[in-house]
């Protein structure tokens, strides 16, 4: 928004009829803030953060001024039977505080204290329909969803588009993903969240098929700060949904799938129930929406660090068994189709044995190419070797062409359900299911039924050619990763991706494994990516770079692209790293950095790694120019600075792995120049 528009738009705020509410909510440190109005018949918000400076006298109190982030953004929703974007009267509202501490097996942090403000608008729409909209004002967060109560006899209505809306002002640059056409790319399988971003390219400009931007979108304010802007909580009850592409004065507005998704099957809206009465005490007579979620601040510590995604949704079941992170081997991502035969994946089961990781994914091709009698005896196999074995499978819809393996196995319930039987008593840990290329409320039904299954039979899922989680990590404790990014197999596909792979992995930690769990398929130690060494593309990385993203890439079941080759090649202080490194972590913590540029970033090992409560550091260059650092250990707190001995680096050249002893300087520093393209690991 330019200065012309802004005086107007203060003007107009001024100016507002005296019958127009405007409520502010602040988090509960003060300095986190939204503001919402209901004025001429519509509800908006807009948001920010308090900026504390020093106090111009001594003994006076620290002066505050707001600093916005957000402009005035649209509310409301339309469904069949109503429109909630206009004509509206404030009924009541109500001010809450929510508190509570929770566990997170499987996300960036382990122990969880979540506090927060509420406000609560109860709004009607001309004469009849009813509606409220909730928000919570976290530290550095924000989240709303809106409710709808039953509606006389209405108990089901669809929602057929969402007014809200995200104003950003003038001059700010995105980090964001485009929404694909649907069912094109590789056998129809699109919209996968596999596109390239735009890197701090202007938020106005338009995306390349014209259809916006996926979740979760990062974007920057210059000196002002940071904005990163995703939903969570999307389960059976609603579709999936994106960003449009902005309006030349910076607005965007949520967009429910395209029609032409899944083949066309299913509605591109949202179908909601409204519960008439209580089935359980903690029932609520309502529908709802799934959140909206706005993280923000001055620096990018918030963003990197946030668990908004997390903290609003609850589980939505029981975990049937005591489930565990998992380091896989991996035969495809290297060797391709040809390995998935009886032979290799044996071999791949001794690497995992080798370096005492949990298990081997046998991906897709197993049941043409070994048969479900061949994978009983690499399950025993497994069972030998102390290895448990995760299975591929296609989702098995009529939405793509993509090769059916074990066909109808996972998309017809009564079939899934006699697999996930097969698989428990095969001993089986996990599931990786592929190619879902949709976001309508039909795919998120599947993707719901698929772990609610799998959780009766103590079997964990990780999701390919898929979605973006949403909240999943918490809503379903059997849920272990997704890829939804162009992840590490176009290092095989093309030279092009392994030029850019640095810049890739140093983008991710600040957008897309910001908000869920990414089963990106890296840590490559293989020059050529090849099953022949001499062929292939070659990696521009170093050894500890990849090492390094090991930690830069939260997933609680990873599957790593080492090879047998490896065993014999790389230097035993590498393959040592990857013996202990965890999956699972209790904290994060974010040191410094650039999106695309480098990352220094830090996270402690949860209690169910080989070295619980050890710290790993990492700092990892994708400029083209050498990078000169001074880290502080001791930032993390003393217990982090005293499980540090070890320092991973690139020799001068940025081509000689090497560990050395850890040394610190007298104010317990250590200064490092990163080579491009290379990293350091601590711990």
């Amino acid at each position: 928004m330019n200065n012309k528009l802004l005086l107007a738009a203060m003007a107009a705020m001024l100016a507002a009829p005296a019958s127009a509410e405007q409520f502010r909510v602040t988090s509960p440190n003060g300095l986190t803030y939204v503001d919402v109005q209901v004025a001429n018949g519509r509800a908006t918000y807009s948001a920010g953060y308090r900026q504390v400076t020093k106090a111009k006298k001594k003994g006076s109190a620290p002066d505050t001024t707001d600093v916005a982030l957000l402009e005035a953004s649209p509310l409301g929703l339309k469904s069949n039977i109503g429109d909630w974007t206009h004509d509206l009267q404030l009924k009541s509202h109500q001010r809450s505080a929510v508190r509570k501490n929770y566990e997170l097996r499987q996300g960036k942090q382990a122990h969880i204290s979540y506090s927060a403000n509420a406000l609560t608008l109860s709004l009607q729409a001309g004469r009849r329909h009813q509606f409220d909209i909730h928000f919570e004002v976290s530290d550095c967060n924000i989240a709303f969803r809106y409710h709808i109560p039953p509606q006389g006899q209405t108990a089901a209505i669809v929602v057929t588009e969402e007014a809200t809306g995200f104003d950003l002002p003038a001059g700010t640059t995105a980090f964001i993903c485009p929404q694909s056409d649907p069912m094109v790319g590789w056998m129809r399988t699109k919209p996968s969240y596999e596109e390239n971003y735009i890197w701090d390219q202007p938020a106005t400009t338009r995306s390349q098929y014209g259809h916006g931007w996926t979740f979760p979108c990062l974007f920057h304010e210059g000196d002002k700060g940071w904005v990163l802007i995703s939903e969570t909580g999307v389960g059976s009850d609603y579709c999936a949904s994106h960003l449009s592409d902005a309006t030349p004065d910076g607005l965007f507005t949520i967009a429910f799938p395209m029609q032409g998704e899944n083949n066309g099957f299913g509605s591109t809206g949202a179908q909601m129930g409204l519960m008439t009465e209580k089935v359980s005490p903690n029932a609520q007579l309502a529908g709802c929406t799934p959140w909206r979620t706005i993280t923000l601040g001055k620096t990018l510590k918030p963003i990197v660090e946030t668990t908004v995604i997390w903290d609003v949704v609850d589980p939505l079941y029981e975990p049937s068994t005591n489930y565990k992170g998992s380091r896989n081997t991996w035969s495809w991502i290297i060797w391709q189709d040809p390995s998935i035969n009886y032979k290799d994946q044996v071999a791949y089961i001794d690497l995992a044995a080798a370096l005492g990781w949990e298990g081997c994914l046998i991906d897709g091709g197993w049941y043409q190419n070994i048969g479900r009698e061949g994978m009983q005896k690499l399950f025993a196999y497994c069972k030998q070797k102390g290895v448990r074995p995760w299975v591929w499978y296609n989702s098995n819809g009529g939405w793509s062409d993509a090769p059916q393996c074990a066909r109808n196995a996972m998309h017809n319930p009564i079939a899934r359900k006699k697999e996930m039987k097969w698989l428990r008593d095969g001993g089986v840990a996990g599931i990786k299911v592929d190619f879902f290329a949709g976001d309508k409320q039909e795919t998120m039904r599947l993707y719901e039924a698929i772990l609610s299954d799998a959780n009766d039979y103590g079997i964990q899922v990780i999701f390919h050619g898929c979605t973006l989680p949403r909240g999943w990590e918490r809503m379903y404790p059997n849920y272990c990763g997704s890829e939804a990014v162009l992840a590490s197999e176009n290092l095989v596909f093309s030279q092009g991706f392994c030029d850019m792979e640095a810049r890739h992995a140093t983008l991710h930690p600040f957008v897309r494994n910001t908000v869920g769990a990414m089963e990106y398929g890296g840590t490559v130690l293989q020059k050529r990516l090849n099953r022949d060494p001499q062929k292939g593309n070659t990696r521009r990385t170093s050894d500890v770079f990849e090492l390094a993203t090991a930690i830069a890439f939260q997933s609680s079941g990873q599957n790593f692209a080492l090879t047998p080759l490896n065993l014999t090649e790389q230097p035993a202080f590498e393959l040592d790293f990857m013996r202990q490194v965890p999956t699972t972590w209790a904290e994060t913590r974010f040191i410094d950095g650039y999106p695309g540029k480098y990352i220094v970033m830090a996270r402690k090992a949860s209690s169910e790694a080989k070295r619980p409560g050890a710290w790993y550091l990492i700092a990892m260059n994708a400029e083209a120019t050498a990078k000169t650092l001074t880290i502080t250990p001791s930032v993390l707190g003393a217990d982090a600075a005293q499980t540090f001995t070890t320092l991973l680096h690139d020799g001068a050249d940025g081509q000689k792995p090497q560990s050395s002893p850890l040394k610190l300087d007298k104010k317990g520093r250590i200064t490092v120049t990163i080579q491009p393209q290379c990293a350091i690991v601590i711990f």
